[in-house]
């Protein structure tokens, strides 16, 4: 009976605005616990992978979302549902953050060396006589978890003629695309079959002289043409040749002669993937090669066996909640959002607009990345973040911490659980209520749920992919515009 009239109190709770013994109203949103932990168990059935790959392929091969007659599309998928090896779902979320930590450091390396100044040419990739594709030390080797791969969203795109289709991670973060080709001298592990250049009549090599070799931060010459190189922070990279080939986007359309890299020597990272696509605001990123005047993609619940789309030139829905796209003149790949605070329970925390600002030096500010999962916010940020959260939480059962995790909850006896609002505010006054799924995960099957955001002393912070989970968000590059349209996936 105690269970029961608790909770009656916490869905009412739920259902309306109460008053705290201070009188400070405190708004609460409904988290369905059941669902979302019988999720993760859906997860983890050995049938699950096979279910999805029969849906991805009727998807591909007999119907693809709707788009106007301008736009193009892709299919994007949540990577557990392509590429998923765990027993249980607290080693899947283990391995998902110790990815995104990595991610993180990766971002934060990269943009040092954008502000820096560092001479990239100093990374130019070394041919040996024997032809083989080689990365100069250039730095201690990193020792750590990126064989467990990166990414959590792939896109399925057409490459070649005649096309064939690969899971290709979406990279907001990045400005080259690549893929792993034949012949590999070293190359991790995929879904799809390795790419063969020679398979394709749409294939051509890139000249040293041609503009897109020049406008490489990292490339190299040799008789058969340009090459590159693309070093992440973490210690991964990938090397081969410049080339450029026919991108096709499902039923949609194609586009000839886009820039990728045909690497031949991948070595760290996404594991499962057969490269990556860049969406980033350099002059290589696939938006820019397309001129693109804006894309948008809508990343499902990464547990689910549901896709949706990346698109190109598409309308952004009605009723979105917009925000000013902003660019650092110091790095062009981020795409940086007008982020001006954080509201808890319906009503801004104290924290000054500073903190989510460029400052004088590039360095600063706040990026939508597609690649980074768990939001970081500067440390100040976050403390007054969790502060209000777990003072309006007072009603739930507090439990350990788990890895990057310092505030989690025991839901373990519940079904539904009403929990305090989070909201990002945006210059311009606009605000983008999120749903509990998308700043409450579980981190087991067991009920245990937690707080997913963390702090940083980076001053960057960053709006990951499980506070976008669920939420079309749109880049209109022409206007500056970042849109953000919930539940349209």
């Amino acid at each position: 009976m105690a269970f029961s009239l608790f909770f009656l109190f916490l869905s009412l709770l739920s259902l309306s605005t109460t008053t705290t013994t201070a009188g400070t109203p405190t708004t609460t949103a409904t988290l369905d616990v059941a669902t979302t932990v019988q999720k993760t168990l859906d997860l983890l059935n050995p049938n699950f992978l096979q279910q999805q790959s029969d849906k991805t392929q009727k998807t591909s091969s007999e119907s693809r979302p709707k788009t106007t007659s301008s736009s193009l599309s892709f299919t994007v998928h949540p990577r557990s549902s392509i590429h998923n090896h765990h027993n249980d779902y607290e080693s899947l979320t283990r391995a998902r953050l110790a990815r995104d930590s990595h991610r993180v450091n990766s971002v934060i390396t990269n943009i040092d060396i954008s502000i820096s100044g560092t001479n990239r040419s100093e990374m130019k990739p070394v041919v040996e006589s024997n032809s083989m594709y080689k990365v100069e030390d250039l730095s201690t080797p990193v020792t750590s978890g990126i064989s467990q791969g990166s990414g959590e969203y792939f896109a399925r795109v057409g490459l070649g003629t005649p096309a064939k289709e690969y899971y290709m991670v979406i990279d907001t973060g990045s400005d080259i695309t690549w893929l792993q080709c034949q012949p590999c001298s070293d190359c991790y592990q995929q879904t799809d079959t390795i790419y063969d250049p020679s398979g394709s009549s749409s294939y051509n090599s890139l000249p040293c002289g041609s503009q897109q070799c020049q406008a490489l931060e990292t490339s190299a010459c040799r008789s058969t043409g340009c090459l590159y190189q693309v070093s992440y922070g973490d210690g991964s990279f990938t090397v081969g040749d410049f080339a450029t080939e026919t991108v096709s986007f499902g039923n949609s359309g194609s586009v000839p002669s886009v820039a990728i890299g045909c690497g031949h020597d991948n070595e760290g990272l996404f594991v499962g993937s057969a490269g990556l696509l860049a969406l980033g605001g350099g002059p290589l990123s696939l938006p820019s090669q397309i001129k693109a005047t804006s894309f948008s993609y809508c990343l499902v619940d990464r547990d689910s066996d549901k896709s949706s789309t990346l698109e190109f030139n598409s309308a952004p829905p009605a009723g979105s909640v917009t925000a000013p796209l902003l660019r650092n003149p110091k790095v062009k790949t981020y795409l940086y959002v007008g982020l001006t605070g954080i509201s808890v329970g319906g009503r801004p925390l104290s924290i000054p607009p500073s903190i989510f600002a460029v400052d004088d030096s590039g360095r600063g500010g706040a990026i939508v990345d597609s690649g980074t999962a768990v939001t970081r916010l500067q440390r100040q940020a976050y403390n007054s973040l969790r502060d209000a959260f777990t003072q309006q939480a007072r009603n739930l059962k507090p439990t350990d911490g788990f890895s990057l995790f310092d505030t989690c909850y025991d839901f373990s006896s519940l079904t539904r659980v009403a929990v305090p609002t989070v909201g990002f505010n945006f210059a311009g006054g606009k605000t983008l209520s999120l749903r509990p799924e998308n700043y409450l995960i579980p981190v087991d099957s067991n009920g245990k749920f937690c707080l997913a955001f963390a702090p940083t002393d980076s001053p960057l912070s960053i709006i990951g992919n499980v506070q976008q989970q669920g939420t079309r968000v749109g880049y209109d590059i022409s206007k500056s515009v970042v849109s953000f349209s919930p539940s349209n996936c």
